[in-house]
């Protein structure tokens, strides 16, 4: 039986090795329910090494109901499970396997996979939390397209949202109803994201430049809507920004963003589903300071500037986290100081980093940017991967000049953009 992980394990960059299966294609299919959401996979898998007779998934606190290889449903002695892993023993080259399990959202209180904010399901992924919602290879370095149909209530949750492009509604018998939605673009799978429940939205038209039309929306509970036109107007001005300086224009029909009260981290870059801690998206004159306004202004922008450095352009491991991170932040500092004072904007990141930074820098929890170990994946965002790293791709921006740097990072994201 593997053996179990404790708290003093640790995770070494050296240690490094790629994974020994891929999986091509996810079907994902969510019965949502507050205390019992069933969720059934279907994946296409293959075989990377030839050494690998056994496929071990990720996975905690979920309930095991079924599962099949092929179609065949497998008996106990051709699978092991324990508390953080399922292994399928002696698995083809290339199989589908199907699993079903339940999930109990309301109790989960870590907020990370699927769980309830406000009487809403919410999902949080990144780094590891796809392996509360089912089992799954849950690494970055590997990439999965992704096809998610959610039925639920259609009173509790008259909105389904999930990553990509809408492909179908459906009207159920008993008061539910089902939406499909399929992500062209594969990911890994701390972006999958899904959000349903009782929510309104504004929205709003963005076309690319080369004439894409775009549908924009905030989705948030009705009597916070009328504060989210800002950040509505501050994604809009983030896509043009992207087009003109990184000559990245977005890639799906839609682009949703969704405003919770329960999240764990501040934003998250989902594919194509943003969602956010209401504290980055609601602002009225009346109660927001300048300083807020900002603040929303840099952090929507730093999460759709993520669907190229990070999403489409994503981690081979952990240890890499600062180059979406660090890169990411500097997107999103040159686009704030763009929208105000430039000088006053570098003040204020240099003052973040000769401040906290600086502190963390001479502290005990002091690492490099790029640490080369880990006991635990959540210690890992800090000041130092996030504005230090900023710090560092300044300075190679600096040193090539803006011309030099554009062609360098637009060739970083053309060149490695993910293909499968």
């Amino acid at each position: 039986m593997p053996q179990e992980k404790t708290t003093l394990d640790r995770i070494y960059l050296s240690d490094y090795q790629p994974p020994g299966f891929l999986i091509t294609t996810t079907a994902l299919h969510f019965e949502l329910s507050a205390n019992n959401t069933r969720v059934r996979s279907q994946l296409s898998i293959r075989r990377l090494s030839s050494d690998q007779g056994s496929l071990r998934l990720d996975g905690e606190a979920l309930v095991l109901e079924s599962i099949r290889l092929d179609g065949k449903e497998l008996t106990p002695d051709q699978y092991t499970i324990d508390d953080h892993s399922l292994t399928v023993h002696d698995v083809p080259s290339r199989f589908t396997l199907q699993i079903e399990n339940c999930i109990d959202p309301a109790a989960n209180t870590k907020l990370e996979g699927l769980y309830l904010s406000s009487g809403n399901f919410c999902t949080q992924c990144e780094p590891e939390g796809f392996r509360r919602i089912t089992y799954f290879i849950d690494r970055p370095d590997v990439l999965s397209e992704y096809t998610v149909t959610l039925n639920a209530s259609v009173t509790d949750c008259p909105v389904l949202l999930s990553n990509g492009n809408m492909l179908s509604t459906e009207t159920l018998p008993n008061g539910r109803h089902q939406v499909t939605w399929h992500d062209p673009h594969p990911k890994p799978s701390y972006l999958f994201a899904l959000v349903a429940g009782d929510l309104g939205f504004i929205e709003d038209r963005f076309t690319t430049a080369s004439g894409r039309d775009v549908r924009l929306r905030i989705y948030a509970v009705e009597r916070d809507l009328g504060q989210c036109r800002h950040a509505l107007d501050a994604l809009i001005q983030a896509m043009r920004w992207d087009e003109l300086r990184y000559g990245r224009e977005y890639d799906l029909d839609c682009f949703n963003i969704v405003a919770v009260e329960d999240f764990n981290m501040g934003a998250m870059e989902n594919k194509s589903l943003n969602i956010f801690n209401t504290r980055y998206v609601l602002a009225l004159p009346e109660t927001a300071t300048d300083q807020d306004y900002q603040a929303i202004t840099g952090v929507i922008g730093h999460e759709y500037f993520h669907n190229w450095s990070g999403n489409r352009v994503t981690c081979r491991d952990w240890f890499q986290l600062s180059l979406k991170e660090g890169f990411t932040v500097f997107r999103d500092q040159e686009f704030s100081a763009e929208q105000g004072s430039a000088g006053v904007k570098r003040i204020d990141d240099a003052k973040l980093v000769r401040g906290p930074q600086f502190l963390e820098d001479s502290g005990p929890m002091a690492h490099p940017v790029r640490p080369t170990s880990y006991a635990e994946i959540n210690n890992f965002y800090t000041l130092t991967v996030y504005i230090k790293g900023a710090e560092v791709v300044r300075m190679l921006a600096n040193l090539l000049g803006p011309v030099l740097f554009r062609k360098a990072a637009t060739n970083i994201l053309i060149t490695t953009m993910v293909k499968q």
